[in-house]
């Protein structure tokens, strides 16, 4: 069978690095004879060149090959293409690693949509990755119609016969920015790209002992000299005009301006920091016309600003009030409605622990002469950030803290000006309110809700939170599609977390009580501090001295909210004895899960009475440690009595 997809992981000296990148890649869903993984080892000298022998002899995907050190991931990559028998090849990095259903997800959409570049979601584990260009998913992507140009790294996906067509392949060498090179061309000489955001595909990580090659301080000399590069590609596949400038802007902003702002710069030693700006300024002066400056956002026009007319020390004095802007998301609300859980919150931003005001009045004014200095410059940001209000939006992401996967929620929101000092001043505040629905979250764990607030010349994200105890809301779990989802404030911090698929006392089961219980003949009634859709099917399990029956049930909406009615018919003829009740919340589960509730029932001649189970209290708990550590001494002794004897 053709291989569809040929996997080149360019390797030197991972270490351990590399053991989620080769188990991600023996899960992959695609069937094993449809793709191949090749190793293309760049003269490591630590044991992967061994580890990575022994893996090609056990497995019959994998191919390794072993060359001199070449300097950087390039040639290694090369290498790989030519060596690769797939449609396409996808390009991992020794220390990242796939999602289980990458490689499938991503030929499938590619060859549906006559992809030759296929970009999957990315999550970034403790590192960046592209945010607005996964909002969702792209089927003909360009560089105008979406965010392309924002993901330049190489872990995509390329149809070999493109790269072939063209004589695409990567600059070789110690260099720098050879992925932007290759991915640049790429877009725009592909016939489509394609853009899948509904799944994680590629799980972008920083290491522990941060020696990823990105996070390594670089020679500001030959770094901006390899970025000239890319720019080259631009000039020779784009004509001159503002769709040359939109992409030129991505250097800018990026590579250049972001570089020179606020903590990022204030964090290199001054001898560094000023090589940095001398190179930047170079660049700056010798390659943008002001079409390209003008497109970015306040701040950053003023940085670009002063960055081309040498002002070293006021770029530095902006990046010191900067650093002290800051988000702030508080939030108004946390409640159940229907499938869905509500989500309402303020954004706005502070500085110096206070809310930033700005002028009342304000008019968009073009930046047409630098700032004589920083006063004039934070006015001018304040002028054009209240000009620009309404461009302002705030959204809720739900980031995983265990894969640092994210996705975007749908957010509904106002703009609001609220007025200060005698109306002078003015605070710009967002007001939203965003619609989670847990089933549309691919699996089970912890998801925290981070607020991504765009206003003025600033897009930065924090959690949504804190929420002072007194204030804040305390919502139930909720049921949707057979999981329980518990939203909860961390602590000691008071930010809103979602834990999914939440079980044992967390569900808050234990807070249901004698008098929230009934039977009237065969008919058990409880009420349940869970919310969930009327009709919610269910599944209770009774248990009695190795005794074990089941029965189905249903959560229904009843008249005092919040909570459901729990309703189901007992087991017939249910035999003399204390019945324990657990619940199920999927009775379409292959292994359903049971949470115990804290009622029993007592079934005798009488009927079925409610009892209620009690706590273990504080000299009970003691008593089971007690017995559990002297039944542990007792498994550990009885070996040394029998040899004795």
């Amino acid at each position: 069978m053709p291989v569809k997809v040929s996997v080149i992981v360019p390797v030197y000296n991972p270490g351990i690095y590399i053991e989620d990148c080769i188990s991600s890649l023996r899960r992959q869903s695609l069937p094993p004879e449809e793709y191949e993984a090749i190793f293309v080892d760049d003269g490591s000298t630590d044991g992967t060149p061994a580890r990575l022998d022994r893996l090609a002899a056990e497995d019959p995907r994998v191919r390794v090959i072993h060359q001199e050190n070449s300097g950087w991931s390039g040639k290694p990559r090369n290498v790989g293409i030519a060596a690769a028998r797939g449609e396409f090849v996808m390009f991992v990095d020794n220390d990242d690693y796939l999602g289980d259903e990458a490689l499938e997800r991503m030929y499938a959409y590619g060859v549906a949509n006559g992809a030759d570049v296929v970009v999957g979601k990315m999550a970034g584990k403790n590192r960046s990755v592209p945010v607005e260009l996964f909002r969702r998913s792209h089927p003909r992507a360009t560089v105008e119609n979406a965010p392309l140009i924002d993901s330049l790294t190489p872990h995509k996906m390329f149809r070999r016969a493109f790269l072939d067509e063209i004589g695409l392949r990567f600059p070789e060498g110690r260099r720098r920015l050879e992925d932007h090179v290759f991915v640049t061309e790429a877009y725009l000489r592909a016939a489509n790209v394609s853009v899948l955001s509904d799944y994680v595909c590629y799980y972008h990580i920083r290491r522990d002992d941060a020696s990823n090659a990105g996070f390594q301080r670089f020679d500001p000399v030959g770094y901006f000299g390899n970025l000239r590069e890319a720019l080259d590609v631009v000039e020779r596949y784009t004509e001159p005009g503002p769709a040359r400038d939109r992409l030129f802007r991505r250097w800018l902003r990026v590579e250049m301006v972001e570089r020179l702002r606020a903590k990022r710069l204030l964090g290199l030693p001054d001898d560094y920091r000023r090589e940095l700006f001398g190179e930047i300024h170079k660049v700056v002066v010798e390659r943008f016309g002001p079409g390209v400056a003008a497109g970015l956002q306040p701040t950053q026009q003023v940085v670009a600003s002063l960055t081309a007319a040498d002002r070293y020390d006021d770029v530095v004095a902006l990046a010191e009030w900067e650093a002290g802007v800051v988000p702030a998301a508080a939030p108004t609300s946390v409640e159940w409605e229907g499938d869905a859980l509500r989500l309402g919150f303020t954004a706005e931003y502070a500085s110096g622990g206070a809310p930033m005001t700005f002028p009342a009045d304000a008019e968009r004014t073009p930046l047409t002469d630098t700032p004589k200095n920083l006063e004039e410059a934070v006015a001018w940001i304040g002028t054009e950030t209240v000009a620009r209000f309404e461009q302002a939006t705030a959204d809720l992401l739900l980031r995983e803290r265990a894969s640092s996967a994210q996705y975007f929620q749908p957010v509904e929101f106002t703009r609001e000006t609220v007025p200060l000092d005698g109306g002078e001043r003015v605070r710009l505040v967002l007001r939203a309110t965003a619609t989670v629905d847990p089933a549309a979250l691919p699996g089970d764990g912890v998801w925290d809700a981070v607020v991504r607030l765009k206003l003025g010349g600033w897009t930065k994200e924090c959690r949504l939170g804190p929420a002072p105890r007194a204030t804040r809301p305390e919502p139930y779990a909720g049921v949707r599609a057979g999981r329980a989802v518990l939203p909860y404030w961390t602590e000691p911090h008071g930010n809103l977390s979602l834990d999914v698929g939440v079980k044992g006392r967390r569900l808050g089961l234990g807070q249901v009580r004698r008098p929230d219980v009934s039977v009237s003949g065969a008919r058990l009634r409880a009420r349940i501090p869970l919310h969930a859709a009327d009709g919610t099917p269910v599944r209770l399990r009774f248990t009695s001295a190795g005794r074990t029956l089941y029965t189905p049930g249903a959560l229904t909406a009843g008249p005092q909210r919040p909570g459901t009615l729990l309703e189901a018919t007992l087991p017939s003829g249910l035999p003399r004895g204390i019945w324990r009740v657990a619940l199920c919340l999927d009775p379409e589960a292959a292994e359903p899960q049971f949470g115990g509730l804290p009622f029993a029932l007592r079934a005798g001649r009488g009927g079925v009475l409610v009892v209620q189970v009690p706590r273990p209290g504080t000299a009970e708990k003691l008593l089971r440690r007690a017995r559990r550590v002297l039944g542990a001494a007792r498994t550990r002794v009885a070996p040394l009595i029998k040899r004795r004897r």
